[in-house]
């Protein structure tokens, strides 16, 4: 059976394949192309001559805005797109701009992070900052970065006379695509949100005007390439969404709104520069995935010593809600739950422990009334912190404490000091569910504080990453994703939702997902609940998201008693949480994905599939010489009625030899791959 997405570009082909790209009569003002010369952006000072009759693909911006394009080998990728900014009792920043200067410039720098999906980043690109002015005089620059896996631009307002309070009620950036593209949108609920939500499958020319649709934005314009939307690096600025605009395949910005005055999104004064919007560009989705160009449009690190910053796995009390039925006493939020996970943690080499919510002081309604505002210096009395601690502590184990934000925003300067003091590892922060200027701003001072108390954080309830982490890196990981908490009242994180990931919100850095979940279920068995959980698709595929996603803080969500005895724990235990290399060997969003990364000497390959059995082929060409011990943890034969079943095989490999990998409905695969003769 074809697939819908197959479907939809069979369709494509029948009523637009041979669409004719719309072309600009004027000439480029500013052209900046990347280092290998496959992608360019042109900057133009006046609008396109009107498309011929039978071209109009997209609608072209009005006579006189400024505007852009965007090519990828030699092909029209976005075609001429508005850049405008709408300003609060003054005309728009944009329309009737001609260029007065450009200036130039190029960088090609490699840097080392402490966490993340490579250990050495290259920042290599071709920059412009070109200077326009309209006929009042006011300025305004536009500055560009061609990456080799993409392009950004970003809006700098300088300093200057009659233009010294601005307030942005609209930027009308718009990213208009040459053809009906195929397009993978998160389609939310407001401006207040959580970005927990599944990615649905549409034509650009299908989303609906009045949908607010979340970063990153997946496309793929058949026989030219694929590109994703996003922004890097908001600071002081409100964060940005995309809505259908008035041409045929066309989108454009809209900026989350200020809490306390709705009209507007930015108020901030010259000068003041946006956040770079990024369109991350390959010819294959997995090329997406291997891009580092989120972390190179953000500032270097403002941490000298980042030695105390360690990535790894957490036992957690949550996902199980406290289960242990192993021990005699009564479970809960008390001391004697939290010291049998910490033993859990200890005694599988994991470096921390993660205390969820209601160990601080607070006046609570019930167990899942997580909003009430709590003194986070103080503690429950269930909860014996000194002991804890000390106990941690004999065990080589660290802790992890969760808050609402609102209490953070309250104690942040007694309770961190104070957490340092206690030894405490992060800080877990939730339910912010915002991005709007303040929103933004608070983020970059809890990190910046945290920072300063040697607290690591995790911001759950919160937006898509912008590359802070590089500034901070500190900041580990954040939720901004629909994980596995869900399936404890819902269907809805399916292995189709987990083969979107990672060409999707991935794309924007790392997200605390919270795999681990060995109850592992087929559809049919599937009960959702709150108490010991069960998760839908394979114990393969739950091993393999250990590869396939992305976290420097990476949970083992289930009871400890429910790893007791079982092969694939091995694994768990074994996978890093930070990598030196990645090598994306294939897929297409909700349907496979395969992937391998790479620790020190040794290789770990993930591959899932949605609810369709699959084959593939997994070719071993990122390996290095010699002779290598590959370690597969496989669906069993019964594996699709029997979730739980694995095989677990060893053969030697070197580069030359392709694995044929088999996954059953909703299945999975993971492999260890090591050097002959090590373990």
């Amino acid at each position: 059976m074809p697939t819908i997405r197959a479907a939809l570009l069979c369709l494509l082909v029948l009523v637009g394949a041979a669409a004719v790209t719309a072309q600009s009569s004027d000439a480029p003002s500013v052209k900046v192309s990347s280092p290998n010369g496959q992608i360019t952006l042109m900057l133009f000072d006046a609008a396109p001559a009107a498309q011929a009759e039978g071209q109009a693909s997209s609608a072209t911006p009005a006579e006189g805005d400024l505007h852009y394009a965007v090519e990828f080998h030699g092909k029209q990728l976005i075609a001429e797109s508005r850049l405008r900014l709408e300003l609060q009792g003054q005309p728009p920043l944009g329309p009737g701009m001609h260029k007065t200067n450009v200036q130039t410039e190029s960088e090609d720098e490699t840097y080392t992070i402490p966490v993340g999906k490579t250990r050495t980043v290259r920042n290599h690109y071709n920059g412009v900052r070109a200077d326009f002015e309209d006929a009042a005089g006011r300025k305004l620059t536009i500055e560009v970065r061609a990456f080799d896996d993409g392009v950004a631009f970003r809006y700098i307002v300088p300093e200057q006379p009659g233009l010294r309070q601005v307030r942005i009620t609209h930027e009308m950036t718009e990213f208009a695509y040459v053809k009906d593209a195929v397009t993978y949108p998160l389609i939310l609920d407001g401006f207040q949100s959580s970005y927990e939500d599944e990615y649905q499958l549409r034509m650009v020319s299908g989303l609906h005007r009045d949908w607010l649709v979340g970063l990153p934005f997946l496309a793929q314009e058949p026989g030219i390439g694929w590109v994703a939307i996003t922004e890097a690096d908001i600071d002081n600025y409100a964060g940005m969404y995309l809505r259908k605009d008035a041409g045929r395949y066309n989108v454009r910005a809209q900026l989350a709104p200020r809490v306390d005055d709705p009209g507007v999104a930015v108020e901030t004064t010259t000068p003041f520069n946006s956040p770079w919007r990024v369109l991350m560009i390959g010819d294959e989705p997995g090329r997406l995935i291997e891009s580092n160009i989120v972390l190179n449009l953000n500032p270097p690190s403002k941490i000298k010593d980042t030695s105390w910053i360690k990535a790894g796995k957490s036992a957690w009390n949550w996902w199980s809600d406290n289960a242990a039925p192993s021990v005699t006493f009564k479970t809960g939020m008390n001391t004697a739950t939290m010291e049998h996970y910490i033993d859990f943690a200890a005694k599988s080499g994991f470096p921390y422990m993660l205390i969820d919510a209601g160990w601080a002081l607070a006046h609570r309604t019930g167990p899942e009334d997580y909003s009430a505002n709590a003194d986070i210096t103080k503690v429950t009395p269930e909860i014996d912190m000194p002991e804890l601690l000390r106990y941690a502590k004999e065990r080589h184990v660290r802790i992890w404490l969760w808050s609402h934000w609102t209490s953070v925003n309250e104690y942040m300067d007694q309770a961190f000091p104070l957490f340092e003091k206690w030894g405490i590892a992060g800080v877990k922060i939730d339910f912010m569910n915002r991005d709007d200027q303040w929103m933004v701003n608070w983020y970059r001072k809890v990190v910046a504080k945290a920072a300063e108390c040697h607290l690591m954080i995790d911001y759950h309830g919160a937006f898509k990453p912008d590359g802070l982490r590089r500034t901070y890196p500190n900041l580990m990981t954040r939720e901004g994703v629909m994980g596995k908490e869900y399936l404890k009242w819902s269907a809805r994180v399916s292995p189709a939702h987990n083969a979107t990931l990672p060409f999707t919100r991935m794309l924007a850095g790392p997200m605390d997902y919270t795999p681990g979940a060995f109850g592992n279920s087929n559809l049919k068995n599937f009960v959702a609940r709150n108490f010991e959980p069960m998760s839908l698709g394979t114990r393969a595929q739950e091993l393999a998201l250990y590869v396939v996603f992305e976290s420097p803080l990476e949970m083992v969500s289930d009871y400890p008693e429910h790893y007791a005895g079982q092969k694939e724990f091995d694994f768990i235990k074994r996978v890093p949480a930070t990598w030196d290399a990645i090598h994306v060997i294939g897929g297409q969003p909700m349907e496979w994905i395969s992937m391998a990364r790479r620790s020190g000497e040794d290789w770990y390959v993930g591959s899932i599939t949605n609810w369709d059995q699959r084959d593939i082929k997994v070719p071993l060409t990122f390996l290095g010489d010699g002779e290598y011990t590959a370690e597969i943890y496989a669906d069993a034969p019964d594996a699709a009625e029997e979730a739980t079943h694995t095989t677990l095989t060893k053969q030697a490999v070197d580069r030359n030899t392709v694995l044929h990998v088999h996954m059953v409905s909703g299945g999975g695969n993971a492999v260890w791959i090591h050097p002959a003769g090590t373990q």
